[in-house]
C-alpha cells in the first residue's frame, strides 16, 4: 500500500508540473483543449449555471474554503475520536495549499480575459479545484466507502466546471488542480495512513468475549478451590 500510494502521488505531482511547464513553453496561445472547452462552456452559460457557479466560487474559495470547510472536516474527526485522522487532514490541506501557490508563482499563467469574477494572480493550477480534490481524497483515504468516492467525484467535477463557466480558469488549470489536490494527500498517506486510520477509542470486548472471559475465570477459581481441598502430599 505505501509503495502504491507513493507511486500514484508522485506521478500526479510530476504530471502537474509537467503540464504547467508544457503550457508555459507554448504560452503564445492556449492549448487546443482550452480553446475547445471555452467554446463548449460558452454555450452552457445561462442564469442557472452561472448562479450555481457563483455559489461554488464562494464555497470553494476564500476563507470559507481555506479555513471553514477544512475545519469542519477536522472537527468532525475529533468528535469521532479520530484525532490522528484530523492531523493527517490538516497536514494534507496545508501542504496542498502551499504547493498550489508555489506552482502559481512558478508558472504565472495568465487567466482568460473574459473573467466573470475577480481572482488572484496565476491561473495554473486551480486552487478551488485543488482544495476540493484534497478534501475528497482525504475523506476517501480515511473512509474508503463507495458513496464517499461517488459524491466526492461529483463535487470535484462540479467545481472544475464552475471555474471554466466563470472564465477564471482554463480547462488545463482545473486538470492541474486535480493532479495537485490528489498528489499531495496520496504522498502524505504513503507515510502515515496506517497511523492516521487508527482511532483513539478503546473498542470494548464483544459479549461473546466477555462470556468466555468470565467462564475462564470461573474455571480457574474452581481449580484453585479443588487444589485447596486436596493438597499435594
Amino acid at each position: 500500500m505505501p509503495r502504491t500510494l507513493t507511486w500514484w502521488g508522485s506521478a500526479a505531482l510530476v504530471s502537474a508540473m509537467s503540464l504547467g511547464a508544457a503550457i508555459e513553453l507554448g504560452r503564445t496561445e492556449p492549448p487546443a483543449l482550452d480553446r475547445w472547452w471555452s467554446g463548449v462552456v460558452a454555450v452552457l452559460r445561462d442564469d442557472w449555471t452561472l448562479s450555481s457557479a457563483l455559489l461554488l466560487d464562494r464555497v470553494g474559495g476564500g476563507w470559507l474554503a481555506v479555513l471553514v470547510v477544512p475545519s469542519i472536516v477536522v472537527i468532525v474527526m475529533i468528535l469521532a475520536r479520530r484525532w490522528r485522522g484530523a492531523l493527517f487532514a490538516v497536514g494534507a490541506f496545508l501542504l496542498s495549499a502551499v504547493f498550489v501557490q508555489v506552482l502559481k508563482n512558478l508558472f504565472g499563467r495568465a487567466r482568460p480575459q473574459d473573467m466573470l469574477v475577480s481572482s488572484d494572480v496565476g491561473a495554473f493550477p486551480s486552487g478551488h479545484v485543488a482544495n476540493a480534490t484534497t478534501i475528497v481524497v482525504v475523506l476517501c483515504l480515511l473512509f474508503p466507502r463507495l458513496w464517499v468516492a461517488v459524491l466526492g467525484t461529483g463535487w470535484i467535477v462540479a467545481m472544475a466546471l464552475s471555474r471554466t463557466l466563470l472564465s477564471v480558469h482554463w480547462a488545463t488549470d482545473t486538470v492541474g488542480g486535480v493532479l495537485v489536490g490528489a498528489g499531495v494527500p496520496l504522498l502524505l498517506a504513503a507515510w502515515v495512513l496506517p497511523w492516521a486510520r487508527t482511532t483513539s477509542v478503546r473498542v470494548p470486548p464483544s459479549p461473546e468475549r466477555r462470556t468466555k472471559g468470565r467462564e475462564a475465570a470461573l474455571h480457574a477459581e474452581d481449580r484453585r478451590v479443588t487444589r485447596g481441598k486436596h493438597p499435594a502430599s
